[in-house]
């Protein structure tokens, strides 16, 4: 039998690619010169799709590949599917979460110590010899502080798990309060803010969180607030986010994902009050690596008619 047709719409590594391209007839229209010929010539015969977490996959995209079974997502986000389209036309989407729960975790706590310690500010005073002619500045006590976080899943959870052993409160908000989580429920995420000496973003991007932290949530962090994504940048109100850092609304900021990547607003550059990391939530080899593998094990599965490994809780 010959192997099924899959065609490729992101950048893939290659302990990923070249897996695919043993098993599979993989068509790269990422890197495609000539989209249309591709199309006109693979497009019939297509029957799986692999694409990253954040890239949007376009239906007008999908409209032209009538035997599309299965969109396999290398990354535990999937805001750049179509879900409403695959619902309607019955095609199957995989993602790969768990693997990476710890490392943006991780980089969650990172952010919060870089921001609440001064950690970056401090290291960057060191290098500039500043240390040589005085002290540096205190810094905030993280023990007794109140995290709010937006989004209690895997992620979440992990976080909250974390920062709770570092004697830090956690409350959430989410659709609905969880059974079974001793963390505090709060309902709104304006009076969770509010509340909160910083406020994590750990939920799901795409059009139902777009700009949900707006400007009226960070005026209700406050002055001395701290605001830290690890999630997605679309879930933030980024031109708001600029305004509350300049203003002093809000106290700083620990990003690690933003509205049009790699790009970053040119006035978070400049402040010191803000620590900027380059997405690298689940960037280590061993994390990458098992994403890689699920990612292509879901593929297989399904090509071999055995249950897929895991399924968007939307399309479950």
């Amino acid at each position: 039998m010959p192997a099924p047709d899959v065609i490729v719409t992101a950048p893939l590594p290659p302990f990923l690619y070249d897996p695919l391209k043993a098993d599979y007839r993989c068509h790269d229209y990422y890197q495609s010169s000539h989209k249309p010929g591709l199309l006109a010539a693979e497009a019939s015969r297509i029957r799986g799709l692999v694409q990253g977490g954040g890239p949007v996959t376009p239906a007008e995209l999908l409209d032209k590949l009538p035997k599309l079974e299965i969109i396999s997502v290398f990354g535990v986000g999937y805001d750049g599917v179509p879900v409403d389209y695959c619902r309607k036309r019955g095609l199957k989407v995989t993602n790969t979460p768990d693997v990476l729960t710890d490392d943006v975790a991780d980089v969650a706590v990172g952010l919060v110590l870089m921001t609440g310690r001064g950690f970056a500010k401090a290291e960057r005073f060191v290098r500039a010899g500043e240390w040589e002619k005085k002290g540096p500045e205190l810094t905030t006590k993280l023990g007794g502080r109140t995290v709010g976080i937006l989004g209690l899943g895997r992620i979440g959870k992990a976080i909250a798990h974390r920062l709770e052993a570092m004697g830090m409160r956690i409350a959430y908000t989410g659709r609905k309060a969880q059974p079974g989580v001793h963390y505090r429920f709060v309902p709104d995420l304006k009076a969770l803010a509010a509340e909160s000496d910083f406020l994590v973003v750990a939920c799901p991007g795409g059009p139902a969180t777009k700009n949900l932290v707006n400007a009226d949530v960070l005026a209700a962090l406050g002055s001395k607030g701290t605001i830290v994504n690890i999630a997605r940048g679309s879930i933030v109100d980024e031109p708001a986010l600029v305004r509350a850092l300049q203003d002093g609304t809000i106290g700083g900021a620990g990003l690690d994902v933003f509205a049009d990547e790699p790009h970053v607003p040119k006035p978070l550059l400049a402040m010191d009050n803000v620590v900027l990391l380059p997405h690298v939530g689940s960037a280590t080899n061993e994390t990458r690596k098992a994403m890689g593998d699920l990612c292509k094990a879901n593929l297989d599965a399904w090509f071999a008619g055995k249950p897929l490994l895991t399924l968007i809780p939307e399309l479950a």
